[in-house]
């Protein structure tokens, strides 16, 4: 019996423990009728990454798709098909990642802590001379890594309204079909605008360099791989950092011990990353990939040509790996095993800067309002089943 995922998300850890008491496969039903297989076990789920015999190219091995069965207002469309290293398979994915990576080597990325520094300092000024209740998903975690991205890509200010108002509706898995389609080309629209506009006065920020990698080497990169890379770069760019930095706050707001823990230094910054990442996996469920042969899990086949929906948030939390505390948020645990940024090959380019960002903000943020506390009002989830966050997260920034 398939199971109706819920799109709203608005309790993405208990329905992640029904499928998991259904078994290691269970068959679940997106938008549209659509269906695939959910793995959320972290043994299961990091070997299934891995395997070669999953593609993330619906084209070459998508059953449903090459049948014609995925309309083009299905709301989910754009995450599957765009045209850049997140739906790429093989040699063809290895070319279109090489493209991008240069940009998040470590080291690279270590080069902008001053930036980052800067950009979260100012924002923590802004706060401090703002009103005392203060919303910080809108205020701090969303600002935070838009600004970083969209100064690397070069998006100019005027840009930027429209490219959040694109991205929110990405991730919202509520929006009618007619929304999404009409987003879609709204996006395409502005984003080829920027190219045009890239290349009429060319910089030297990073769409820069792909717009010139195309422009002097067709080959190397179509002129729809382009845009859709950029759509790639600039949406998983900041959704999970931002959601990251989010759930890092309101855990240590509501977990007062932990918090004493940090604030004593018996726990590192770096430890209250890796936890939120392991305990509200940024992204819960990302879609898709596709079995290029029949691939057995406990028994169970995926069949060729059939799609797989990763648990993310489910693997963070599973109770076989992590045991019976896995749903206590504990920075001080010794293992803080998750797949929050995938692994094997599509694992994210964007990790080293998404926790770069995350430390520098949450040690700057506890230290300029030691006695933040959550303002009243319940934490509401975002109407999404792939990005996992609050619709707000207001605050008392001194007590």
């Amino acid at each position: 019996m398939v199971f109706t995922l819920d799109p709203t998300g608005r309790d993405i850890h208990a329905e992640a423990a029904e499928l998991r008491a259904r078994g290691r496969l269970t068959r679940v039903g997106l938008p549209g009728g659509v269906t695939a297989w959910s793995v959320g076990g972290l043994a299961d789920l990091k070997r299934l990454l891995g395997d070669p015999r999953l593609s993330k190219d619906p084209r070459r091995h998508w059953k449903a798709w090459q049948d014609g069965e995925i309309p083009d207002d299905w709301p989910l469309h754009l995450w599957v098909s765009v045209r850049n290293m997140f739906t790429a398979y093989g040699d063809e994915h290895r070319r279109l990642r090489a493209l991008v990576s240069k940009a998040f080597t470590p080291r690279r990325v270590e080069d902008l802590r001053p930036w980052v520094q800067r950009i979260a300092d100012d924002l923590l000024d802004g706060l401090d001379a703002g009103p005392e209740v203060a919303d910080l998903r809108e205020g701090f975690a969303y600002p935070l890594p838009i600004e970083v991205i969209c100064r690397l890509f070069g998006v100019p200010d005027d840009v930027r309204p429209g490219l959040r108002r694109a991205v929110d509706i990405i991730f919202d898995t509520t929006v009618a079909p007619e929304v999404a389609l009409a987003n879609q080309q709204a996006l395409y629209a502005m984003l080829h605008g920027l190219v045009e506009a890239k290349r009429r006065r060319p910089g030297d920020d990073l769409a820069d360099g792909l717009i010139a990698a195309r422009d002097e080497d067709g080959s190397r990169l179509t002129e729809q791989e382009l845009v859709d890379t950029l759509i790639l770069v600039l949406a998983a760019g900041h959704e999970t950092t931002v959601n990251l930095l989010d759930h890092a706050i309101a855990a240590l707001l509501t977990h007062p011990e932990q918090r004493r823990r940090v604030e004593a230094g018996e726990v590192r910054w770096v430890d209250v990353v890796e936890e939120t990442l392991r305990w509200q996996a940024p992204v819960a469920h990302l879609p898709l990939r596709y079995a290029v042969e029949d691939v057995a899990v406990d028994g169970t086949v995926i069949r060729a040509g059939e799609a797989v929906l990763a648990g993310y948030a489910a693997a963070g939390r599973d109770p076989e790996h992590h045991g019976p505390t896995a749903a206590e948020f504990d920075p001080g645990r010794a293992d803080k095993t998750h797949l929050a940024f995938g692994f094997g090959a599509h694992y994210c380019l964007g990790a080293p800067l998404a926790r770069l960002e995350a430390e520098i903000a949450l040690k700057g943020l506890f230290e300029r309002f030691p006695g933040m506390v959550l303002a009243e009002g319940e934490l509401r989830p975002l109407p999404s089943f792939i990005s996992n966050g609050h619709v707000a997260l207001p605050v008392r920034l001194r007590g």
